[in-house]
């Protein structure tokens, strides 16, 4: 049987934070499995976040546990 993601394009998105466009790879790994923050898929019809935007909510999370 063959992997249908396998030869799967990058997929172009637009930030739900903050609109910027940026790329992820259907067919390999994300950029953001190298990231240590993780965020749970979201459920309300809302796409992938920048890797600045999700850097800029770990560093807010971070803060807010600290508190």
């Amino acid at each position: 049987m063959t992997n249908r993601l396998e030869n799967a394009p990058t997929r172009r998105l637009a930030c739900a934070g903050c609109g910027t466009e940026f790329g992820c790879n259907l067919s390999g790994p994300c950029w953001c499995n190298d990231e240590a923050f993780r965020l749970p898929m979201p459920m309300d019809g809302s796409d992938c976040l920048c890797p600045d935007c999700l850097r800029k909510l770990a560093n807010q999370r971070a803060g807010a546990g600290a508190a």
